[in-house]
């Protein structure tokens, strides 16, 4: 969101004890940067936000009390979110004041505030400032920074909406204009592509000198253009080449290259997988303030990445073969890497509705995934969300602070056994969200080429209505990325990959896979794509860190075994 006025962090207290620390502390660190403004009363703060509201003021942060002098900061941050949804909202406590903290968990668990605050009680308190830098990066990861890396000129479709998300989930800054605007007719008037038959979308590097213009480019000539991760030789050698860059992916990359294993990492796409898209992720341990997927991805990659593993970004696997100890894997280039072991992490996608006329939408008003980048532009529109898991609730509950009413379509009679109690909660009082049971999208229409009807059918009865819709989001069911595995690998009938006991011991030989190994040794599997895996980060990435361990001992065996095969062959 680039502007010419600095965005504003707003605190309101009628303590005036803590009006005036708070007052002190946010001027002295954040004033350069931001327009602290300190308000003394409810009221005040109330039409202070409708004012920046009016004028079109970016609100960063919005932060109330809630002590024994002041018991209506939580309904002021309630409050509040109708009038500037995209800003952080926290609620500033006073240490000691334990009687406060139910009221203050549940305001957090009901959405009404998204973090809390102990009241520093000194000079310097960087506990308090930490959280609140946390808090005002995710601010400016969701609305933009100003600052274009990457200038990215297209119409609203498929391809666009990709790579803005791909961007954006790989924490690459990027501004987007639409070409038939104005802004995006003097762009590709200024790069000389002005012509009708331009093919678009059109990438523009900002960061190279001069700057690299790419038209309607693959994502292998995105890759290379960027002149980073370029693929390695055949000839190289990894100890693991592990195959996604989820969690469960990135957590391996972490173990591995920091116990002084080689590894490369594979990612198509953007660090994170799915859990990369969630806007809020808040049952994740050592995070009590929640973190976003993106943030979350983004940090472990910055582990991996200084202890020496390698990024092979862009591009996918295609292929997995044999050759005596090392193991093969192809590449959508045409290229190909060798290792010692292979660990698949390449999780799962969303089931299509596979509705021609939603699909012909995809990128104009429906989208597969959470698509926060997409959020912004429901604004004051009616939305819907289909699913009823973690991730669903977790889109459901970002969209609502944008949308003017956000739907989450569920197939199923309640949402207690696919979601965790916390969103549940959330949703049922966040007041723009409602939750339909037993329901199904039936298909839906356009105007201008974009989504504005969609077609919602009751399971019971098979009756029909259309309602309006500016925006669809499907998260539903889990389809593995393992087509690039079949016959090589043993798979169950829906594609998941068997490891350890699940593997057909009779297709597999005598030897005994070991825990995560699949049916061909040196291969393993992790995270969704695996066939009994949790689906949570947290399981995600023990089983990033459990796999090195295996991958330990397989290596071992088999250095064991080439050894013994060395030394009963003839004499040199």
């Amino acid at each position: 969101m680039a502007t010419t006025t600095p965005p504003v962090i707003l605190s309101a207290t009628v303590d005036s004890e803590s009006a005036t620390v708070l007052d002190d502390e946010l001027r002295r660190r954040y004033a350069t940067d931001y327009e602290v403004v300190t308000c003394v009363s409810y009221q005040h703060a109330r039409a202070v936000l409708d004012g920046l509201r009016r004028w079109r003021r970016p609100v960063a942060m919005i932060l109330s009390c809630y002590n024994p002098s002041d018991r209506d900061g939580l309904t002021f941050l309630r409050r509040a979110r109708a009038l500037h949804p995209a800003a952080k909202r926290a609620v500033v406590v006073r240490w000691g004041d334990f009687d406060s903290s139910g009221a203050v968990f549940r305001a957090i668990a009901e959405g009404h505030a998204e973090l809390s605050l102990l009241r520093p009680e000194r000079r310097r308190d960087e506990e308090f400032h930490g959280s609140i830098t946390d808090a005002l990066d995710d601010w400016h990861l969701a609305n933009g920074s100003g600052f274009e890396a990457v200038r990215l000129i297209g119409m609203a479709n498929e391809r666009t909406h990709t790579l803005r998300d791909l961007f954006g989930r790989n924490h690459i800054p990027i501004g987007y204009l639409e070409a038939d605007s104005e802004a995006g007719r003097q762009a590709l008037l200024a790069l000389d592509l002005d012509d009708p038959g331009t093919e678009l979308p059109v990438l523009s590097l900002l960061f190279t000198m001069p700057p690299t213009t790419l038209v309607n480019p693959t994502d292998i000539e995105i890759a290379d253009a960027f002149g980073l991760m370029s693929p390695p030789s055949p000839e190289v050698l990894y100890d693991v080449i592990v195959i996604g860059a989820g969690p469960s992916g990135l957590a391996a990359a972490v173990y591995a290259a920091s116990e002084g294993l080689r590894a490369l990492v594979i990612e198509q796409q953007a660090v994170g997988g799915q859990a990369g898209t969630s806007s809020l992720i808040r049952n994740y341990p050592g995070f009590s303030r929640g973190v976003s997927g993106a943030h979350l991805a983004y940090r472990a990659f910055q582990q991996a990445w200084p202890f020496g593993a390698e990024f092979l970004f862009m591009r996918a696997a295609t292929g997995l073969r044999v050759d005596g100890p090392d193991r093969i894997v192809g590449l959508s280039d045409g290229g190909s890497v060798r290792g010692r072991s292979v660990v698949v992490a390449n999780g799962v996608d969303y089931r299509r509705l596979g509705i021609p006329a939603l699909e012909d939408l995809l990128g104009r008003g429906v989208y597969y995934g959470a698509a926060v980048s997409e959020a912004p532009a429901m604004a004051g529109s009616p939305v819907f969300v289909v699913g009823g898991g973690n991730s669903a609730g977790q889109a459901a509950l970002h969209l609502a602070k944008y949308a003017h009413h956000v739907t989450l379509a569920v197939r199923s009679a309640q949402l207690a056994a696919s979601m965790s109690e916390y969103l549940i909660a959330a949703l049922e009082s966040t007041r723009n969200v409602s939750i339909e049971y037993g329901v199904q999208i039936a298909g839906g229409s356009a105007v201008d080429g974009c989504l504005d009807v969609v077609r919602v059918e009751r399971l019971d009865d098979a009756h029909v209505e259309a309602r309006p819709a500016r925006g669809l989001f499907v998260l539903i069911g889990s389809m593995p990325h393992t087509q690039w595995l079949a016959g090589t690998v043993q798979l169950d009938a829906t594609g998941f990959v068997l490891t350890g006991r699940d593997v057909d011991r009779a297709v597999a030989g005598e030897r005994t896979p070991l825990p995560l190994e699949t049916s061909v040794p040196g291969v393993f599997a992790i995270g969704d794509c695996r066939r009994g895996s949790v689906k949570r980060v947290a399981t995600a990435v023990g089983e990033g860190a459990a796999v090195i361990a295996t991958l330990h001992a397989y290596l071992a065996e088999s250095a064991s075994a080439m050894g013994r095969a060395g030394a009963g062959g003839p004499a040199g």
